[in-house]
C-alpha cells in the first residue's frame, strides 16, 4: 500500500503543529533566496581574488564549481528518497549544516584538492536545500496549494543574483575573500539552519487530507516506464544545458559580438528583474492556464531568445533578448516544480522530481566545456547560440510529445 503523500508526521501529546502554510512558505523563501545567493551565484566573486592570493588558473578553479554541480546532480535522487520517507525537515537542514562545513573548509584552502573536496560538500549541500527538494517538501505537505507556494518560493529567490554580487563584493572588499567565506558559513548555521527547521518543523498545519486515488499515483519504476517520463526529462535536460552554457560563456560571447563590458553588463542587468517580473505575472495572471500551455509557451521563449542574441548586432537586439529569455526562464522554473505531479501524482514525487532533475543537474554541469569544445569546431559565437537555439527547439518538441497530464484530461 503506497503511503499518503501528505506530511504524516506524528506528535506527542500537547506538541505544536507546525507553522501554518504563509509562514512555512515565508521562512522557506527567506532561506531559499539566501542559500541561492551563497551557493550558486556566489563562486564567481571568488575567482579573482582567489586567483591573485593563490595562483591558481581559472580552469582549476573553475574545475571545483563543475564538480559541485555534478555532485548535486548525482545527489538528487538520493535527496527525494529521503524526502519521500517523510525526512523532508532533516534533509533540508543537514544540508544546511553541510554547507556552513563547506564553506569553512572553502576559507581554509591551501592547495587545489582541499578546494574541490570543499565543492563535493557544497554540491551535495545543493542537491539537499536549493529548488528540488524545497519543492517536492511543499507538493506533499500543500497538495492543494503547492503551486501557489512554488510560484512564491521562486519570487522571491529570484532576487538572488541581486542580492548575490553586491553583498560578496563588499564582504571581500571589506574584510578579504577568507574572512567572506567564513561569514558565508556562519550565515547557513545561524540563519539557514534555524529557518529550514523551523518552517518544517511537525506536520503541515492545516493540510489537506489525502486523496483517495492517492494509491493510483505512480511509484518510480511505473513512472520509468510511460514515455512522459522521458519526454520531460529530455526537455528539462535540453533547456538546463542551454541556460548553464549562456550563463558559462555570457560574457566572452558579448566580447566576441564586439560589445564592451559596459554595454553587456547594461544588457545581462535586465535579465534579473525580467526573470521576477515573468514570476509575478505568472503569479497574478497565470495560475488559471493549464500548465502545459504555460510550459511550452516559455520554452519556445528560450529557444527565440537564442536565436534573438545569435542573429542580433546592436544594443536593442540584446535588451530584446535580456528581456525575453528572463521572462522565460524565470517562469520555467515555476513549471518544471509544478508539471511533474500533474503527471505522476505526490506520493512519490521526491524519487520521481529527482530522477528528472538529476539529468538535468548533470548536463548543467557538462555545458560550459561542451560548447567550449564545439567553440573548436565552428567558426564562432553566433554558431554556438543557433546550436543552442535548435536544442531549446527540441526541448519544445520533447515537451509537447509528453501529451496532456493526467490531472488535466
Amino acid at each position: 500500500m503506497i503511503a499518503p503523500a501528505g506530511d504524516t508526521t506524528q506528535l506527542a501529546p500537547g506538541a505544536p503543529a507546525g507553522p501554518g502554510f504563509g509562514a512555512t512558505v515565508a521562512a522557506l523563501s527567506v532561506a531559499q533566496v539566501l542559500a541561492w545567493a551563497a551557493l550558486y551565484y556566489g563562486f564567481t566573486s571568488f575567482v579573482l581574488p582567489m586567483t591573485a592570493e593563490l595562483g591558481w588558473s581559472k580552469p582549476v578553479l573553475m574545475g571545483a564549481f563543475t564538480l559541485g554541480l555534478a555532485v548535486a546532480g548525482l545527489c538528487t535522487y538520493a535527496a527525494g528518497s529521503v524526502i519521500d520517507r517523510g525526512r523532508g525537515r532533516a534533509l533540508m537542514t543537514a544540508g544546511s549544516l553541510l554547507a556552513a562545513l563547506g564553506f569553512a573548509a572553502w576559507a581554509a584552502v591551501r592547495e587545489p584538492w582541499q578546494l574541490y573536496v570543499a565543492w563535493v560538500m557544497l554540491g551535495a549541500a545543493m542537491a539537499m536545500v536549493l529548488y528540488e527538494p524545497a519543492f517536492a517538501i511543499l507538493t506533499r505537505r500543500y497538495p492543494t496549494r503547492y503551486r501557489q507556494g512554488i510560484t512564491t518560493l521562486t519570487l522571491v529567490a529570484g532576487f538572488a543574483s541581486t542580492l548575490s554580487f553586491p553583498a560578496f563584493a563588499w564582504l571581500i572588499g571589506s574584510l578579504g575573500w577568507r574572512p567572506a567565506l567564513w561569514a558565508t558559513a556562519a550565515l547557513f548555521l545561524l540563519v539557514i539552519t534555524p529557518l529550514n527547521a523551523w518552517a518544517l518543523r511537525g506536520p503541515a498545519a492545516g493540510h489537506a487530507p489525502p486523496s483517495d486515488d492517492v494509491v493510483a499515483d505512480a511509484t518510480l519504476h511505473e513512472a520509468l516506464r510511460t514515455r512522459a517520463f522521458w519526454l520531460l526529462t529530455l526537455a528539462f535536460t535540453l533547456d538546463a544545458f542551454v541556460m548553464a552554457g549562456l550563463w558559462a560563456h555570457m560574457i566572452p560571447l558579448f566580447a566576441a559580438r564586439g560589445a564592451s563590458e559596459a554595454q553587456a553588463l547594461a544588457v545581462l542587468v535586465w535579465i534579473g528583474p525580467a526573470q521576477v517580473a515573468g514570476r509575478v505575472l505568472y503569479a497574478a495572471f497565470g495560475q488559471k492556464w493549464p500548465l502545459r500551455h504555460v510550459g511550452t509557451a516559455v520554452l519556445a521563449g528560450l529557444a527565440l531568445s537564442m536565436a534573438v542574441l545569435a542573429t542580433g548586432t546592436s544594443v536593442a537586439s540584446w535588451l530584446a533578448f535580456a528581456v525575453v529569455y528572463g521572462l522565460s526562464a524565470g517562469t520555467f522554473t515555476i513549471v518544471r516544480g509544478g508539471i511533474v505531479p500533474l503527471y505522476f501524482g505526490r506520493a512519490h514525487i521526491g524519487r520521481i522530481g529527482g530522477a528528472v532533475a538529476s539529468v538535468g543537474l548533470v548536463a548543467r554541469a557538462a555545458a560550459p566545456v561542451m560548447l567550449a569544445w564545439l567553440l573548436l569546431a565552428v567558426p564562432g559565437y553566433r554558431e554556438v547560440l543557433l546550436v543552442l537555439a535548435l536544442l531549446g527547439a527540441a526541448s519544445v518538441v520533447a515537451f509537447l510529445m509528453a501529451g496532456r497530464p493526467r490531472a488535466e484530461r
